[in-house]
């Protein structure tokens, strides 16, 4: 059974419509028609009332996928082209392998897997370009046949699946710390150490922390290119993905609820150590973490993810599709690396040898 796909078309020309990152408005890239999300998506609505034809054509049977092959896979036909489309169950929206226009799968964000709000693509894929030609300058142990050599293989614009977390901490925690003062007579040098409990008390207000629910994104990448501003999020409308690849979440609320803990804990934690001051030494001695008024939101972030392959390795770089954070793993130039240890080996040991010729 194939599943419905939801494409937006240019009222002017029938060509197909995708978001545009720089005028947060639909665009039409064949006649460079602009259209407002909320107006075309009305325009849809009306569009989709129509009654339709109904053209039933008797087929033979044909050898169907069996139940270990089908499992997790869903077939969309591209209203466009007619093109067959095959993707998993997490595939919310892509694009048409045949004819390339983009298309959103209706039947992945419907009931309770619909989003509540979405922060839309503020740069584009030149800007996402741009920072992986920037983010190579500088790097002296970079091997330079590798931005020499190294061509993108692929990018994407991915609405990636995020669980945002808000609550109120309350907190009380204890720390021991020491202050030392030291002096000197005609006989004796003196220190001496005092030791304090100090307890620190008090509540912090999270909001919309975020945590990744897709198994196909690297958590550390994902948390590596926040923050994200929650201020610019807007209600969910299927519009903004037209265009961008999109999954849906494929790890629950519940499953991802253990980390958004850490992470909550570990940033109060911080923030009562941040104002322990003044010791010269701080060590927590007991903490004790309390949540309340939790509530827990889904929504689409932007991420721009960029594949590239040199010498038969694969690398991959993430780019906040927001702020434009640009992360991602570099190779290392050995030969340049040994030569820049030996240069700072050698100048440590020439500074010690005179150190050690002067006090001699």
């Amino acid at each position: 059974m194939l599943n419905a796909l939801l494409e937006y078309k240019c009222p002017c020309c029938g060509g197909a419509i995708g978001f545009d990152s720089s005028s947060q408005n639909l665009k039409c890239p064949y006649c460079d028609t602009e259209f407002e999300i909320e107006t075309l998506k009305a325009y849809n609505d009306d569009i989709s009332s129509d009654s339709y034809d109904s053209m039933n054509w008797k087929r033979d049977e044909q050898s169907q996928w069996s139940a270990d092959e089908s499992d997790g896979l869903s077939t969309y036909v591209c209203t466009s082209c007619g093109g067959e489309i095959v993707c998993d169950n997490t595939t919310a929206a892509t694009s048409c392998p045949y004819c390339d226009n983009p298309v959103i799968m209706k039947g992945n964000l419907t009931g309770t897997l619909r989003p509540d709000l979405v922060i839309p693509f503020k740069l584009d894929k030149k800007a996402a370009k741009e920072k992986l030609a920037a983010f190579y300058k500088g790097k002296k142990l970079l091997p330079k046949s590798f931005a020499d050599e190294n061509h993108v293989d692929e990018i994407r614009g991915v609405y990636v699946p995020f669980w945002l977390f808000s609550c109120q901490t309350d907190a009380k925690i204890r720390y021991r710390a020491t202050r030392m003062r030291s002096w000197s007579d005609a006989r004796y040098h003196y220190t001496e150490t005092s030791h304090y409990s100090v307890i620190r008390e008090g509540s912090l207000d999270f909001r919309n922390v975020p945590v990744d629910g897709s198994t196909k994104m690297a958590d550390d990448i994902m948390e590596s290119i926040e923050p994200f501003d929650l201020s610019a999020a807007v209600d969910f409308e299927t519009a903004y993905l037209a265009g961008y690849l999109a999954d849906k979440y494929d790890l629950s609320s519940d499953e991802c609820i253990n980390r958004a803990n850490v992470r909550i804990k570990n940033s109060t934690e911080s923030t009562f150590a941040g104002t322990v001051q003044g010791y010269a030494s701080v060590t927590p001695e007991s903490s004790h973490v309390a949540f309340d008024g939790g509530e827990v939101k889904y929504g689409l972030l932007p991420v721009w993810l960029l594949n590239t392959t040199w010498q038969g390795k694969n690398y991959v770089f993430a780019m906040n599709g927001q702020t434009g954070k640009f992360i991602g793993d570099l190779p290392v130039d050995m030969g340049a690396f040994w030569k820049w240890f030996a240069i700072v080996f050698g100048i440590a040991f020439a500074v010690a040898f005179a150190f050690m010729m002067f006090f001699t």
